[in-house]
């Protein structure tokens, strides 16, 4: 799927070159100055196709349930709608319970709190540390991915997105259920701000999310040794 902005979606083998990479996997890589936000982020953008500006901003207080399903409320990026956005099984399991325990213990209102703001906007900081700035490699040149591919497309942290596009797009499609989809996106339907769906019509669709890698866990990530 390729996008206005001349970016397209991970394939599935950089979605797995990404998701088994050092931030996941035991081993620091030499000079490496670890926070938080550098496990979080991608996760969180791949299963909630939520803007790193939009996550950045996440409080605790955006973390909502309803009819029995807990979920994230974005309110932050111009273009989009305020949605709330079910939370993947897959974030339960690579330890968001642990890490919100530990954000309340820490007392941090905002799930990146080690994220900080460039010009009131936390994309910056996310765009240099994912793809790069000039002699400095970002997460996905470390993990041996290019950030422009042979066609001149780009992939970026927004890329995520559209890879969360795509799967929410045919769940939907399987479902009858374009609106739900929309609503996911945040998008309005020809122009018009869309009522939001039941929140578990919306778990149902967002579940159909591939797990890119069943073995990620926050704890992990914080107990990586260093070379």
């Amino acid at each position: 799927m390729k996008s206005h902005l001349g970016r397209r979606a991970f394939s599935n083998m950089e979605l797995y070159t990404l998701f088994n990479g050092y931030i996941y996997g035991d081993e620091k890589q030499k000079r490496e100055q670890p926070k938080h936000w550098h496990f979080w982020l991608p996760v969180l953008a791949y299963y909630t196709g939520a803007y790193s500006d939009e996550i950045g901003n996440l409080t605790l207080s955006d973390i909502t349930k309803q009819e029995q399903v807990r979920g994230f409320t974005f309110t932050t990026h111009g273009k989009l709608q305020p949605r709330f956005v079910p939370i993947h099984p897959a974030l339960w399991h690579a330890g968001l319970q642990d890490y919100l325990h530990f954000l309340e213990q820490q007392g941090h209102t905002r799930l990146m709190f080690d994220l900080p703001a460039k010009s009131g906007r936390f994309s910056e900081k996310v765009r240099i540390w994912f793809s790069g700035e000039g002699e400095r490699l970002g997460y996905l040149q470390k993990c041996g991915l290019p950030n422009v591919d042979q066609q001149g497309m780009k992939t970026a942290i927004s890329s995520l997105r559209l890879n969360f596009e795509q799967q929410v797009h045919i769940s939907a499609i399987q479902q009858g259920n374009k609106a739900a989809m929309l609503y996911l996106l945040g998008l309005k339907n020809d122009g018009q701000v869309l009522t939001q769906p039941q929140a578990h019509q919306l778990k149902q669709i967002l579940t159909q999310v591939r797990v890119i890698n069943p073995n990620i866990h926050w704890q992990r990530f914080t107990e990586r040794h260093g070379q």
